[in-house]
């Protein structure tokens, strides 16, 4: 049994590639499987590895070539992405205030005031362009429910931008992924997905990353 268990964890890591061939095995249990695959992706700051966009557009080719209902496919992932997130934020409120009540001497009461101070300005960009960053997305509700941000303004913003992110990934692949030279080179479209996902959001990770680099600077002080 310990001996499949690796291969199970390759599976589950790299579905995007396994995709198609689990379609014809396993039917509409794959609807389960992705839920539960984007859902912790978006929604276990432990599980940021698990494959997103990647297997978002993976999702859309195997739609558009009738092994899944599109339909389905787009109000399935969509809930999942929100869902996820909005675990994520609970979690990291939560956790913000039992670290909070802790007194650790490395973690003060101003860093979240500076963490709160960031989501209330930079905030609603931050939840919807973060979406389409590997990794970022994982982190960032956890980091905006530690912040204490007001979740009446952080729902809209993280229903928005978990549509707008499966909608664009999943109908790319529905639309383009037959496509043969597409299809033919599907490892490398995935690599460009992920670049130019991180493109797009570079002037989110400087600002996150100056927001890090100023909690620093002050934990020295």
């Amino acid at each position: 049994m310990l001996e499949t268990f690796p291969g199970f964890i390759d599976l589950f890591i790299h579905l995007d590639k396994y995709l198609p061939a689990m379609v014809a095995s396993y039917g509409n249990l794959i609807y389960g499987i992705l839920f539960v695959i984007i859902f912790c992706e978006t929604g276990l700051v432990v599980t940021p590895f698990l494959p997103g966009d990647s297997l978002l557009f993976i999702s859309g080719t195997v739609a558009a070539v009738g092994g899944l209902n599109i339909s389905i496919l787009l109000v399935l992932i969509t809930s999942a992405a929100i869902i996820g997130d909005n675990v994520n934020y609970f979690i990291g409120r939560f956790v913000g205030q039992k670290i909070l009540e802790l007194n650790l001497p490395m973690i003060k009461k101003e860093h979240l005031d500076k963490t709160h101070e960031y989501f209330e300005k930079y905030g609603p960009l931050t939840i919807i362009v973060a979406r389409f960053a590997p990794f970022v997305r994982t982190f960032t509700p956890f980091i905006a429910g530690m912040g204490a941000m007001e979740y009446k303004k952080f729902l809209p913003y993280d229903i928005c931008g978990g549509i707008l992110w499966v909608c664009t990934f999943t109908l790319a692949g529905y639309f383009l992924g037959t496509i043969p030279v597409i299809k033919e080179n599907m490892s490398l479209v995935a690599l460009i997905i992920i670049v130019i996902s991180l493109g797009a959001v570079g002037s989110i990770l400087l600002e996150i990353i100056r927001f890090l680099k100023n909690c620093i600077t002050c934990r020295r002080k």
